[in-house]
């Protein structure tokens, strides 16, 4: 046997355990090496069902309403990923790492036309891939600046599409572009170097009477108005308005389509592309995307998460532009854009949405959950109120933050039960799609537990 074909050992770095070795904390000898914030949970990947995830280490069951931060969206052990045919696609699919954006696969071409048959939009048929939301959002962005930048040399303008107006409370990544994007906690983007770019008030409405007003509430009038004074300001220079359909580490903070509508005609009378991060959002709401439930055709939609592949879908007014950046040979492109092991993942997780009938289902599902939530917020009114959602995106906000913060550690450690938290007061559930109606009640049920120790 030649050298470079010898059996590799599993030999650790000296005082640092090796993970596999009996008896090893791999939580700590992960939090010794490696930046994250990591739960005293070690998962057990052969394990696990639907809701229900297993510790590795003794067999305890968590109820699990994170979700691996809403990438599950199958949930745990879902018999449509343990197929025989399935993992052989994966074995393949994961012996070498091509770079998709040069070499063509079959993996790939199956990947993208599944894509476009479960999820796809007609009016926005191209497709970029990339690992990452942020990177996602990036090349969003990228077109987008490049688009504007040649619209208005086609005009005899010789400016660069150059800003991008943006939300208050927005998350869209914490690397390059999106990073002056980005302003939910400090911690993530503090004293980092970043573009100034015009950011206007975010309108979030609570759950209510207001929310069904045919006319623009007061406070979205002052955020329009401060939109329309960045375009008559920066004129030629903003290339687009990137938002979320619902900001979710903002809050869980739902915006209305009369607001965002307004925004998105006043950025197609000025020349000015509109960005859909629904990197959180997409698969989640009860539908493919968030944004068609609020009556919005934006030019470039952002996805991630629980589509295992991250990427960018354009068109509209992108085809306005022959040359535009996905047609430009290495405008934008990565060296593996994207995973191919991810994809061959994806297109199974699709087909199952497909033929299970997933998206209807969280919807009902979703419904379910906001009523126990509704009923939680009336039993606790001093502790919790907004219980509010749009699928299964659903979230309740604590009066005291810090009772966020122990009700979080109480529903764990106590009830076994895992939920996220959402801006500075929030908590927030992210069920898998085939979340089962027993399991949705349980955790509530947890987490009424939790609010009772509380109180």
């Amino acid at each position: 046997m030649t050298a470079q074909h010898e059996t590799v050992r599993d030999v650790a770095p000296t005082g640092v355990p090796a993970p596999r070795e009996a008896g090893t904390d791999v939580v700590e000898a992960l939090k010794a090496q490696v930046t994250g914030d990591l739960m005293n949970i070690v998962v057990d990947l052969d394990a696990g069902d639907g809701c229900k995830l297993r510790d590795a280490r003794d067999g305890t069951e968590y109820l699990d309403l994170t979700m691996f931060f809403s990438s599950a969206p199958l949930g745990h052990g879902h018999p449509g990923l343990r197929t025989s045919e399935f993992e052989a696609a994966l074995v393949r699919a994961s012996r070498v790492k091509p770079s998709n954006p040069d070499f063509a696969t079959f993996e790939q071409a199956r990947f993208a036309e599944t894509f476009r048959r479960v999820v796809g939009i007609d009016e926005l048929p191209l497709l970029f891939f990339i690992d990452g939301g942020t990177l996602a959002v990036e090349n969003a962005l990228k077109v987008a600046f490049d688009w504007k930048t040649k619209v208005n040399a086609r005009k005899g303008i010789g400016v660069r599409g150059s800003r991008v107006l943006h939300l208050e409370k927005a998350f869209h990544g914490r690397s390059g572009y999106t990073m002056s994007l980005t302003n939910t906690d400090p911690t993530k983007i503090r004293d980092y170097p970043m573009f100034d770019w015009p950011r206007i008030p975010s309108p979030a409405i609570e759950p209510g009477e207001r929310w069904d007003s045919a006319e623009l509430l007061p406070e979205e009038v002052v955020a329009l108005d401060a939109a329309r004074a960045a375009v008559q300001r920066y004129g030629r220079e903003i290339a687009c308005f990137v938002y979320e359909p619902i900001q979710g580490e903002g809050g869980d903070r739902h915006l209305r389509p009369q607001f965002l509508q307004a925004v998105q005609a006043l950025c197609r009378e000025n020349d000015v592309l509109t960005v859909a991060d629904e990197v959180q959002t997409g698969m989640l709401t009860g539908q493919a995307w968030a944004h068609q439930a609020l009556g919005l055709e934006p030019d470039l939609v952002a996805f991630g998460k629980r589509l295992q592949v991250c990427g960018v879908m354009g068109g509209r007014r992108v085809l306005e532009i022959a040359d535009n950046a996905f047609r430009e040979p290495s405008r934008i492109s990565s060296t593996w854009g994207g995973s191919l092991v991810d994809m061959v993942r994806a297109t199974r997780i699709l087909e199952v949405v497909e033929a299970e009938g997933l998206l209807e289902h969280s919807r009902q599902m979703g419904e379910l959950l906001l009523g126990e939530l509704r009923d939680l917020a009336a039993e606790f009114p001093s502790l919790v109120k907004a219980p509010r959602g749009r699928g299964l995106m659903c979230a309740i906000t604590f009066h005291d933050p810090a009772q966020r913060d122990r009700a979080l550690a109480i529903a764990r450690d106590s009830y076994k039960t895992l939920f996220l938290p959402s801006g500075p007061d929030s908590l927030r559930a992210r069920p898998p799609l085939s979340a089962r109606p027993e399991e949705l009640v349980e955790a509530v049920a947890a987490l009424r537990k939790t609010l009772a120790d509380l109180a």
